[in-house]
């Protein structure tokens, strides 16, 4: 039986949730706001509006239905290679209005090539992939957009509700065991995975001891009140010159006011920092000093997959921690259903093969390796997405956060940014090698 109406069906609404998304962070602001830079980190929130659907046309209905150019004026307005995000202000940006009904143009025919798209054959058909690297790729931008929302000044203009809180009457340990031995790092069967994910290869990884949890705001004001922003033996040489020039003293975003408590902005609300969050908007250089004033390190990016996802009762390497179930609620805090990280400890049913929690979904995880290709790497569809971003200037992040949808989020998803990166949503767990005996 042919299995194309599912993966119709299964594109056709990844494509439709995540425009849900852009349209719910962008019809909450006026006109001006939407054009306005809120960060010179950040474009304004009408580029990525229009910029979504620029993409769209490119790939669905230029390159997958090979049509005729919608609006081929557009393709440099609005590539992101061209044009820094400090300078897009001054661009000739389309209006919000014009925005909106391009989008709705390109929509159109978007539709029209995928009802008739054969789910196989070209390469950029197979099994819907086009579809599903278009659907990731504007998710991608609303959790940029999300972020541009955090950064923003002004009242309040998204809501959600807070997460489930953790069963206080659970005890965790503070650390698991991941075995040591080889595992399957990556993949080449995933349909939707994006260039960097594959191919799937062999990684022996040493016994190591994991967090259970990721770190908690808790923990990290305990590195803060020892001094640890004052104190180099804990930073990188890279890392201690950015901490000072920076001035950087606490995460992104808290600060006190002449109290002892330490408070938080959040989406345009002032409260006091939850002791027991996992920390978040800290950048990569806080992340590895706190590890280091911990007498841990932060894990490789091999050592996080291995504890999100091998199995050790059966030697596979599952799709997710929890199993190849797609997510769901039960499972871990993604898609923007909240606007926070979940307690440390929640999402019983979430949990790795290992006993970590939490290894999707609430905070970004940075990790110590630089983002290099896996042996046999290969460009598809677009050398911009992966190749030329590889070395060491980026730190890679592994596990998504409340911010990332679940068609973005998956064991072999890898994200990557600079180490001085604060206004994502970025949090991390420490670990240890295992002594042997």
């Amino acid at each position: 039986m042919s299995r194309r109406p599912q993966r119709l069906s299964h594109a056709l609404a990844e494509l439709e949730t995540a425009r849900k998304r852009t349209l719910t962070l962008t019809d909450c602001l006026g006109d001006d706001e939407l054009m306005a830079q809120h960060s010179p980190l950040m474009s304004p929130l009408g580029w990525d509006l229009a910029h979504v659907g620029n993409q769209e046309e490119i790939w669905l209905v230029r390159e997958a239905g090979r049509r005729p150019a919608l609006r081929p004026d557009l393709d440099d307005l609005y590539d992101a290679f061209r044009h820094p995000r400090a300078d897009r202000p001054a661009l000739p940006l389309l209006s919000p209005a014009e925005a909106r009904r391009y989008l709705g143009q390109v929509r159109e025919q978007t539709l029209e090539v995928l009802a008739a798209s054969p789910f196989a054959g070209d390469p950029l058909h197979v099994d819907g992939f086009v579809f599903g690297m278009v659907a990731q790729h504007e998710q991608q931008h609303d959790e940029t957009m999300l972020a541009t929302h955090q950064l923003r000044a002004g009242s309040p203009v998204l809501s959600a509700p807070a997460p489930p809180r953790a069963s206080a009457a659970e005890r965790l340990p503070r650390e698991v065991l991941v075995p040591g031995g080889p595992f399957t790092m990556g993949t080449s069967t995933d349909p939707w995975a994006l260039d960097n994910e594959r191919p799937a290869h062999a990684v022996d990884v040493p016994a190591f001891w994991l967090d259970t949890v990721p770190v908690t705001n808790a923990a990290y004001e305990e590195f803060i009140a020892d001094g640890g922003y004052d104190d180099p033996r804990w930073w990188t040489p890279g890392g201690w010159e950015h901490r000072r020039s920076a001035e950087l003293a606490a995460p992104g975003f808290w600060f006190r006011d002449g109290g002892p408590a330490w408070l938080r902005r959040r989406f345009g609300q002032v409260e006091e920092v939850p002791a027991d969050e996992p920390v978040l908007h800290v950048c990569w250089y806080e992340a590895d000093a706190y590890a280091r004033w911990a007498g841990r390190r932060l894990p490789t990016e091999a050592e996080w997959e291995k504890a999100a996802r091998h199995d050790p009762a059966t030697g596979r390497s599952f799709t997710y921690p929890w199993g190849d179930t797609p997510p769901g609620p039960e499972h871990a805090n993604l898609g923007q259903h909240h606007l926070q990280p979940a307690p440390a400890g929640s999402y019983p049913e979430g949990a790795a093969p290992c006993g970590a929690r939490q290894l999707l979904g609430d905070v970004w995880e940075w990790t110590a390796s630089d983002f290099q290709p896996y042996p046999g790497f290969a460009v598809f569809p677009y050398k911009e997405y992966s190749e030329v971003f590889f070395g060491p200037s980026y730190k890679v992040l592994r596990g998504g956060s409340f911010a990332v949808s679940p068609v973005a989020c998956r064991g072999t998803f890898r994200n990557w940014d600079y180490p001085i990166r604060r206004q994502i949503f970025a949090g991390f767990r420490t670990c240890r090698t295992a002594e042997e005996h």
